[in-house]
């Protein structure tokens, strides 16, 4: 029987798992061999765009679907064989809004806290603890249907939290959040990690979220971790400076594409729409250079900007691609996909 690694509170090892779609169509991958490992007390993002397999690992570590191969450990606890204790030592946040619309935030909570066993008298005091850590005490008595779409993430947020487990999933916890509540949410998800020194595990597609909260991450594409670290250590691992050139005209940019690919001074040249993007030693020297050249060839250049590395750039340099055109290749809806996982986890579910 595999063991869990002792000091970590999350481990994924080689884990894959497959959709079925029907006898004519492939199976859809949504893991293929993912593999990491989170330490206790940490917030771990999972890094990625739509469609790379950050729901589906999470619903496997959480008990809520099964893995066609690998292991996964959770609080120490094998997924497969102690399903049971991991579910009590984790609380899950799922995208969609968990609360009762038509109850209180406190009757949400007080259910919450009950389903975990807690009295009522326990799980009022907790309840009480937990609305005024999230700015919600004023919003206790009212129906959740009334609160706005931040006030009412912050309660799931609360929820999860209720019965003070080890390990807490946030999955996409601010997808659809206007930017104040976004900013909102990564506070409180700040404090909340310090203060119930909880381990995280934050999936997310937003670039700026994962460099703000997570202590460690993993950048995930195609079902696999493509690379694993700090945030600032993946950045300083790519020498030098990003540049991105933005044409006038698409008929320019694959002119400018193979110009500026042909120069010694530029690597990792890739094509974004009307964009060039590019990787230089000396981004100051650099920068005028290409606008040099494409003048040169009368290539208009709308926009022109040179940066230090950002997550985009670690995603471009192990993916070949940059997250945002991942991002929205992944959000193209797939109807077939999507019924074989649902239907997939119904019936685990019902197992």
């Amino acid at each position: 029987m595999p063991t869990a690694t002792p000091g970590l509170a999350l481990e994924a090892r080689n884990l894959v798992k497959r959709y079925p779609q029907g006898r004519r169509t492939p199976p859809v991958t949504a893991l293929d061999g993912l593999s990491f490992g989170v330490e206790e007390g940490t917030v771990f993002g999972l890094l990625g765009p739509n469609g790379a397999g950050k729901s589906t690992t999470v619903k496997i570590l959480a008990t809520l679907s099964t893995a066609d191969s690998g292991d996964a450990f959770v609080a120490g606890f094998d997924v497969r064989g102690r399903a049971a204790d991991v579910r009590r030592s984790i609380g899950f946040v799922a995208q969609k809004q968990v609360s009762d619309p038509m109850d209180t935030g406190l009757e949400n909570l007080v259910l919450a806290g009950q389903l975990h066993g807690m009295d009522t008298r326990e799980a009022r005091s907790r309840a009480g603890d937990l609305l005024d850590r999230f700015g919600l005490a004023a919003a206790a008595r009212r129906q959740v249907k009334t609160y706005s779409g931040g006030m009412a993430r912050k309660l799931d947020v609360a929820i999860g939290l209720m019965h003070r487990p080890p390990v807490l999933f946030l999955d996409e916890p601010t997808t659809g959040l206007d930017p104040e509540a976004r900013a909102e949410m990564w506070a409180e998800i700040e404090r909340m990690a310090a203060d119930e020194r909880t381990t995280v595990l934050l999936t997310t597609h937003y670039l700026e979220e994962a460099d703000r909260l997570a202590s460690r991450l993993a950048i995930v594409a195609n079902g696999r971790v493509v690379t694993e670290g700090a945030p600032d250590e993946l950045k300083a691992a790519l020498r030098g400076d990003a540049i991105v050139l933005e044409l006038h005209d698409d008929a320019d940019v694959e002119a400018a594409l193979a110009l500026i690919g042909r120069t010694p001074a530029f690597r990792d040249v890739v094509r974004e729409g009307r964009m060039v993007r590019a990787r230089t030693d000396e981004g100051g020297q650099a920068l005028p250079l290409a606008l040099a050249m494409l003048d040169a060839e009368r290539l208009q250049v709308a926009s022109a900007t040179v940066a230090r590395p950002s997550l985009d750039d670690v995603y471009l340099a192990h993916t070949g691609h940059s997250f945002s055109s991942a991002h929205r290749a992944g959000s193209t809806p797939d109807p077939a996909a999507d019924s074989a996982a649902d239907a997939a986890t119904s019936e685990e579910r019902a197992a």
